[in-house]
């Protein structure tokens, strides 16, 4: 694959990338509960707890499946068992109609909105929206088709890998690629509602941007913050967890979605795990400067008179560092005193002049 300049990405005037604060979003879903005043408070609630972003999702039940009573169109485990595809997008779409006064409020007190589209008609709509980036879902990872039509608004896309093989997301990125854009986030998914821990492959996010030279970060299923928290340190730029006004509402995302309590710790824990990661430093930090004085160096330990030959009984490796560095004693000993030297005096390369002549 070619390489492109991935390292950074702007949205809304906030940068997303290497050296920036983790990129956290508020996935809404369907834990709006079919209430538009419960998707505002969402919006609201994510912005007070200090989430970057709020992903909503653009779809009617007759976009992404149809109404039908075979068996394969029957969810047989997990938490939504015994549910009907139609039924379940039914309950849990975001109406279309709240699309507009859902932005604009977002607008309004300063959060970013964006949406996942499931077909062409729900680019068309976003478009109209000013949607300033877009997420492709797991499922939709190998639906060129759409994510072609997506590409085409020129806005960056984020894409969740949850069940795609190395292959089918080359094909996704090398498909926005082919219409001209750069601008990719891949997430890092297990495809489980919740996730276990155990599954998580948190190690597979460096080798996303190893492999593919995109941002990358993680759309985190699991129940609590700590392996989002985890994802950051391993270099994830965008962090994306489902979120609810309240647990005990009950509806189709609650039982792996964090409430605002957790999202506040998930802003907290991420922004200093990312503050931690800093840079590679091989110097004294600025507070390791403040004690440099605390390491070993050669001090006199037994007085010497000028001219005498210096001994090891002389000097002496110790605290503090105000002397020359360690590893210089054994040049020094068998050297010649330039003058006097005491006990407690710091060694430096002046006290000595030249070697005995001991022929």
């Amino acid at each position: 694959m070619k390489e492109t300049n991935y390292s950074i990405i702007e949205i809304n005037g906030q940068k997303i990338g290497k050296g920036e604060k983790p990129f956290i979003v508020a996935e809404m879903s369907g834990n709006h509960n079919g209430s538009i005043n419960n998707a505002l408070n969402i919006i609201k609630t994510a912005k007070e707890c200090g989430a970057d972003a709020v992903k909503i999702q653009t779809y009617t039940p007759d976009t992404i499946t149809i109404n039908c009573n075979r068996p394969e169109f029957i969810i047989n485990e997990g938490i939504w068992k015994g549910r009907r595809l139609y039924e379940l997008y039914q309950e849990a779409h975001t109406p279309w109609e709240w699309h507009e006064e859902l932005f604009k409020y977002a607008r309004n007190i300063g959060i970013t909105l964006f949406s996942t589209p499931f077909d062409k008609s729900s680019v068309s709509l976003l478009e109209k929206l000013n949607n300033p980036i877009y997420k492709i879902a797991s499922p939709e990872l190998i639906d060129l088709g759409l994510i072609k039509e997506v590409a085409k608004t020129g806005k960056p896309i984020i894409f969740s890998t949850g069940m795609g093989s190395l292959d089918e997301i080359e094909e996704a990125i090398e498909t926005v690629k082919n219409v001209g854009s750069n601008k990719i986030i891949v997430l890092h998914c297990t495809s489980a509602y919740p996730a276990p821990i155990e599954e998580a492959n948190l190690s597979t996010i460096p080798e996303i941007e190893n492999r593919f030279k995109v941002l990358s970060g993680l759309s985190d299923h699991t129940k609590g913050t700590e392996v989002s928290k985890l994802a950051v340190v391993l270099g994830a730029a965008v962090i994306e967890k489902h979120f609810t006004l309240d647990k005990t509402q009950g509806g189709v995302d609650s039982e792996f979605s964090i409430d605002p309590t957790d999202l506040k710790r998930l802003v907290n824990e991420t922004k200093t795990a990312s503050i931690c990661i800093g840079k590679p430093a091989f110097k004294p930090t600025k507070s390791e400067s403040m004690v440099l004085k605390n390491r070993r160096s050669l001090y006199i330990v037994k007085d010497i008179k000028k001219g005498e030959i210096i001994q090891t009984e002389n000097i002496k490796s110790i605290r503090p560092g105000n002397g020359i560095l360690p590893k210089y004693i054994d040049s020094i000993i068998g050297k010649i005193a330039s003058r006097d030297l005491y006990f407690g005096e710091p060694f430096g390369f002046d006290m000595i002049i030249e070697s005995k002549d001991n022929d």
